[in-house]
């Protein structure tokens, strides 16, 4: 008999191959980020040299063929993010040293978010792509300790590939944003969206509306780690979806100075925010991004 999680997630696969731009939602264990399933599909990566705002590093467009995949409904939450301190006593580096800003551990399974009466429900930042993948590792034993016929893989959790993480920000769409070229009013939260946190303070990981795949908070509020290398253009990108580990500088595959974010923090201006905008930070962390930065994970399906 089949495994009961791997028949779910066939059911995922399948509905996704009929046709359905957003499937069922699943969670795998109780500590698991829910996640939503991504259809395959491909698509035009990268900004049109007309659109307002673009940088030269979203360039060339070029397609990409992209697998179905699942990926988190929200940002990995604070009080998930809690979770795993708890739970595995790994302690963050500050993301910023001179304030001391940062996640604190004290004594047995106490650990606190780097703002006071931090509500659970917001995005988890000051996290570096260091602390990102260290969660992954953590979830990879949580959902093997719960389905030993997941234990003898890889993964299945990780980090999106940036390709993946544009596809699933498009939803399908080919404008700026999913919901149009213009920033519009209350469809995120930056400085100059016409949000109640705009510029202030994070909101809640599902305060708008989510987009057509039914992810919610891919543009705004909190910019998200990606498994990619840092490149200053499209040329030579992959074009199957996959993660570009190669370094810039000619080094060995995963050597990178730095990594991509994606999506734009509460604090920028509309041009940051847009399916194609992108920055990249050093994995360690970089006080210019990573005090603002979360995550969203990834997950294969079988």
């Amino acid at each position: 008999m089949r495994h009961p999680l791997l028949m779910c997630l066939a059911l995922v696969l399948m509905v996704l191959a009929m046709g359905h731009a957003k499937a069922d939602t699943f969670r795998e264990c109780p500590q698991c980020p829910e996640m939503v399933g991504v259809p395959a599909g491909k698509f035009l990566m990268g900004s049109p040299a007309h659109e307002p705002g673009r940088f030269d590093s979203e360039g060339p467009q070029h397609a990409v063929t992209v697998k179905a995949f699942a990926l988190g409904k929200y940002d990995v939450t604070s009080e998930e993010f809690l979770t795993f301190l708890r739970a595995s006593r790994y302690q963050p580096a500050p993301c910023n040293p001179l304030l001391g800003l940062g996640w604190k551990l004290e004594g047995r399974e106490l650990a606190y978010p780097p703002s006071q009466d931090e509500p659970p429900r917001w995005p988890a930042v000051c996290l570096s792509w260091k602390d990102a993948q260290a969660y992954v590792t953590w979830l990879n034993a949580q959902v093997k300790a719960a389905h030993p016929v997941l234990a003898s893989r890889a993964g299945p959790y990780r980090l999106p590939s940036e390709a993946e993480w544009e596809y699933a920000a498009r939803a399908g769409t080919g404008t700026s944003r999913w919901w149009g070229e213009d920033i519009g009013v209350a469809n995120a939260n930056c400085n100059g969206c016409g949000s109640e946190w705009d510029n202030h303070v994070l909101s809640p990981v599902d305060a708008f509306s989510p987009n057509p795949f039914g992810l919610y908070g891919m543009l705004g509020n909190a910019w998200q780690w990606t498994a990619d290398c840092w490149h200053p253009s499209y040329a030579g990108a992959p074009a199957d979806g996959g993660a570009w580990r190669d370094s810039p500088a000619g080094g060995p595959a995963n050597d990178c100075a730095r990594h991509v974010l994606r999506g734009g923090a509460w604090n920028n201006v509309p041009i940051f925010v847009r399916a194609a905008s992108r920055n990249g930070a050093a994995p360690d962390g970089d006080y210019d991004y990573s005090s603002l930065a979360g995550f969203r994970v990834a997950r294969d399906l079988p």
